[in-house]
This record gives structure tokens, sequence and C-alpha cells, in this order.
């Protein structure tokens, strides 16, 4: 499987109560598990920066990839952007022979 992070800025109405936060996040991991069951969550970040949240998970393929973004941004997300991630050994191996 390939890995991805994943990086999400929400709405201003959602962050308006910082206390349901927990209850909106269980909600969206729920429908990203019905929905992407294939997709493992590695972890997950809250962000200080121009994005609110930071996950890594992996997988099968670029398509469910962009279910997870999509997911996010139906469930009030301003922006969510999922990236593809190589590991850092691997990226040696592809560049050696360049």
């Amino acid at each position: 499987m390939a890995t991805y992070i994943l990086v999400t800025k929400l709405s201003p109405e959602l962050t308006k109560d910082l206390k349901k936060r927990a209850e909106i996040g269980r909600k969206w991991i729920e429908r990203v598990k019905k929905n992407c069951p294939e997709v493992k969550f590695l972890s997950h970040y809250a962000l200080l920066g121009p994005y609110d949240f930071l996950d890594i998970y992996e997988a099968p393929n670029e398509e469910s990839a962009a279910k997870v973004s999509i997911i996010s941004l139906s469930g009030g997300a301003v922006a969510a952007e999922s990236w593809a991630a190589i590991p850092y050994k691997k990226f040696l191996g592809l560049i050696k022979d360049l």
C-alpha cells in the first residue's frame, strides 16, 4: 500500500465550538471507515498553521486517497489535500541512477 498525507482546513463553522471537535472527528472517521475500509490510518495530528489537521494513512491507490479528501470536503472542510508520500530510503533508491 502507498502512504499518503492528508492536510485539512476546517470551515469557520466547525471551529466555533471546539468542544464539539471530538464528536465531529468521530463522525468523520466513521464515514471514512464505512466508505474506504481499505484505508489504514497511521497518525493524526492537530496543527498550528495554515491547516488544522494532518493525517498519515495508507491506501491501495489514488482513488481511495481521493475519497478520503472528498469525504473531508463534504463534511465541512474548506480545504483537504491528499499527497503521496515516498519513504526517504525508497526516494534515495529512485534517484540513485539519475
